[in-house]
Formats: structure tokens, C-alpha cells, sequence
């Protein structure tokens, strides 16, 4: 096999299969499925994409993963286009890697490790760069294959592309749980010091809007145009991985804090939902969520489900208000972009925006400034000299404007939003009047 380490005249050439199973209930056409994946191999540097197929499946076989005539058609075809690298765009198991890599003699990734390497490359902050090293082990842990009375090389964590595993695995899982052990306690120093960032941020009475999408909706786009940030913004998967606040000042005259987060795709790697959790969950402290969508790509509806499915599981509250940025009408036909605009006016939560050329901005901001109005008010509240737990909450939250002792308790007067008033009632019913 090719190792290109040692070839410098050229990048490596990797081949991208998608799976598809006639029996597996799908959301999107196999087709797009494709395109995606392509598009992500084009997002690793030192990596031509040669080739491209959907390989039909009637089932999965448990050792090999094809069946034997299509290992060997994909074989020929991989060994005439010098193949070093087969992308294979769904889970592969590590005994169907194996089995794979020793017959058609390439190095192999499936989805979850093509991700972990796109992630590996882009992270830039501490923080970003411990977690794909802890989603890596992760993965890494179940490539571990015992071969015989030894273990095999190591086939995973950061590099995968570089080589057929360069280095010798001198422990077991053991030795891999014990760097968990020890990412996990230097992640927690970062979490903390990210933590102790949201606890000042809740003193500063600004309200703060999360964008969220799919990866390469334009995001980024949208949050330069909005806060005259440079953030890397490309036509590329997964760009930008470390979120990135700024403050924006509305028309109005309002500050705000807008975040841009991580995109999210089809089939997130488990380990990265995991691994990333304590970054998404900035959307959790939002007061509003821009939902930002590429409406011009021919599956801007599944992209959507496949990020309303992730907020879910992220626990985001249906109380925080949320707009669709239906992004990219620049792109557009004019006949579909002119019926877009006419449905956009129908509905008040969708926002058919431009972020490359500002055109439908300003009335975006508009809504922003209207939505955040609305939801924070003020309130004046009389804790019991008891209730220590909830007097303590709405200083955590920052919604604290004033407060005074009085003889019948804490006299506070508080400027919160509906879902921060929702969350404190839940609160004070869990603990008691007292609590």
C-alpha cells in the first residue's frame, strides 16, 4: 500500500462509497447522500476525491460488508486508479475495516472516522482540540482488534489518514481508558473556566441569540454580516468548529450577544454529540435561537429535521423562541425566490435572509429587537429569608435589577424572560415556597 507520507508529489487519493441499503428506511436520496460525503472528504487537506458510487446492498454482510462479487469489482476499479484511501459514507465494523483494507490492500474510514479527522484538523481552542481527542478514543477504543496472541496495529484517534498505524499499541483498552481519564479531568478545568465566562455573562443584563444549522448554511456569513467579525466563513463542511460570541448592537438601539456554534450534520458521530455537549450547550442559555437554514439546497427540509433532532436531544426548552433564516435567497430563481418572499410574509418565525449580500437583514434585526423585548419584562418579587436556593438562582441568572430587606423578606425586583420565569416557578414548585 501507498503511504503518503512518503509521497510528496501528490495528495492522497481516496475513493468515497456510500452504502445503500434497499432494506433501510431513508431520509434522503442516496444521491445527496453522496454528494455530502464528497463534500466532506474535499473538506480534509492533502485529500483528491478520484471517485465516487453508491453501492447498492441487499444486505449487510457481518464479516466483509459487501458481497464478494462487488468486493472484487470495487478492488479492480480501486486498484486502476491508484486508490490509498476508501472513504466508505456510513458505520463500518472493525473486523468489516480489517477484512477491507487487507483485500483491497487501501486504507479505509468509515463516516464516523472521517469526521473525527475533519474535526482533528479544524479545532483551534484548548477546549475544541481536547474534546475530538476525547471523541477519538472514543472511536478508537473499538478498532482495537487482537490478532492472534497480540494486538494488531492501532487503527484510530488523530492521523488516520497518515498511514496504516505507525504506532505499535503498547496496552490495551486499559491504557486508552486512562487517557479518558485524563482528557476528561483537563476538560473539566476548561468547562469550569467556560462556565465561570456564562456565570458573568448572566450578571450583564444582555440578552444572548444562538444561530444554529446545518453545517455550510452559512452561519458564519450571517454572524460577519451582523457583527463585523471575521470569522472563517467558506463553502466548505464544518469550516468553523470553536464557537465565537460577539456583542451586536440592534437598530433599536438594544446589545445583544450573538454565538455561533458548530454545524451539526446527518448522522453525527455519537462521540461528538457526546464530546461537544458542554460547547451546543451555549444554545441552552439562549433567549432566542436563529435557526438558520440553506434554503437553496435541494434538501434544506431534511437538513432542518436532522437539526431539530439534535436540539432535541440537547434538551433545548420549546419555551426559548426560535426564527427559520431561510439563508442563501441570493441563490435562488427568481420565480422560487419571489413565491419564498410572498411565504415569508405569511409567517412571522421565517426570516428569507441573504447574509452575502445583507439583503432581508434589516428585518430580521427588526424581529430580534421585537422578540427580545417581548419576552424579558420586569417583576417584583418577595422571597421568604429562607428561600436561600432561589434567591440564589436569580442571581446566577443575572435578572436581578434591585433588592432590598424588608421585614417579611428579600424585596426583589427582577427582568427576566418568559422561559427565565418559567424555569424559576419550576423551581420554587420542586423545592417548596421555601426552598
Amino acid at each position: 500500500m501507498i503511504d503518503p507520507k512518503t509521497v510528496k508529489d501528490r495528495p492522497t487519493r481516496a475513493y468515497v462509497l456510500h452504502p445503500d441499503l434497499k432494506t433501510a428506511r431513508k431520509r434522503r436520496l442516496p444521491e445527496h447522500a453522496l454528494a455530502e460525503a464528497v463534500a466532506l472528504a474535499a473538506a480534509l487537506p492533502d485529500i483528491a476525491v478520484v471517485g465516487a458510487d453508491v453501492a447498492r446492498l441487499g444486505k449487510v454482510h457481518p464479516g466483509m460488508l459487501f458481497g464478494s462479487g462487488k468486493i472484487e469489482e470495487l478492488g479492480l476499479r480501486f486498484a486502476e486508479a491508484g486508490i490509498d484511501l476508501v472513504l466508505v459514507d456510513g458505520p463500518v465494523s472493525p473486523v468489516q475495516q480489517r477484512n477491507l483494507e487487507k483485500e483491497w490492500k487501501v486504507k479505509l474510514l468509515d463516516r464516523t472516522g472521517l469526521i473525527l479527522e475533519i474535526f482533528a484538523d479544524r479545532a483551534r481552542t484548548r477546549e475544541g482540540v481536547l474534546q475530538v481527542e476525547l471523541a477519538a478514543l472514543s472511536y478508537q477504543r473499538t478498532r482495537l482488534v487482537r490478532a492472534w496472541t497480540h494486538l494488531e496495529r492501532q487503527r484510530g484517534g488523530l492521523g488516520f489518514v497518515g498511514g496504516p498505524g505507525e504506532t505499535q499499541i503498547e496496552a490495551d483498552r486499559r491504557a486508552i481508558d486512562e487517557e479518558v481519564v485524563k482528557i476528561r479531568r483537563q476538560l473539566e478545568k476548561v468547562v469550569k473556566t467556560r462556565e465561570l465566562h456564562r456565570a458573568a455573562r448572566r450578571k450583564v443584563p444582555f440578552p444572548i441569540v444562538a444561530l444554529v444549522g446545518y453545517t455550510n448554511a452559512g452561519k458564519s456569513t450571517l454572524f460577519n454580516r451582523m457583527t463585523g467579525a471575521e470569522v472563517l466563513a467558506k463553502d466548505m463542511l464544518f469550516a468553523t468548529l470553536d464557537p465565537t460570541m460577539r456583542g451586536v448592537e440592534l437598530p433599536s438601539g438594544k446589545k445583544v450577544i450573538l454565538s455561533d456554534t458548530v454545524g451539526f450534520i446527518s448522522d453525527l458521530p455519537p462521540q461528538l454529540v457526546a464530546a461537544f455537549r458542554a460547547t451546543l450547550e451555549e444554545v441552552l442559555e439562549a433567549d432566542l435561537i436563529l435557526h438558520v437554514r440553506d434554503i437553496a439546497h435541494p434538501e434544506t427540509e431534511e437538513q432542518a429535521a436532522d437539526v431539530g433532532e439534535i436540539l432535541e436531544s440537547l434538551g433545548v426548552s420549546e419555551d426559548v423562541p426560535m426564527f427559520e433564516v431561510w439563508n442563501k435567497i441570493d441563490m435562488l430563481a427568481p420565480p422560487l425566490r419571489e413565491a419564498l418572499l410572498v411565504q415569508d410574509a405569511r409567517r412571522p418565525e421565517v426570516h428569507a435572509v441573504s447574509a452575502l449580500t445583507g439583503e432581508g437583514l434589516a428585518a430580521l434585526l427588526d424581529a430580534i429587537t421585537t422578540a427580545l423585548d417581548d419576552e424579558r419584562h420586569e417583576a417584583e418579587l418577595v422571597l421568604p429569608f429562607t428561600s436561600g436556593r432561589a434567591r440564589a438562582w436569580l442571581h446566577r441568572e443575572g435578572v436581578v435589577v434591585t433588592e432590598a430587606d424588608g421585614e417579611d423578606g428579600h424585596h426583589v425586583t427582577v427582568r427576566w424572560s418568559a422561559r427565565q420565569k418559567a424555569a424559576f416557578e419550576a423551581l420554587r414548585d420542586t423545592n417548596g415556597q421555601s426552598g
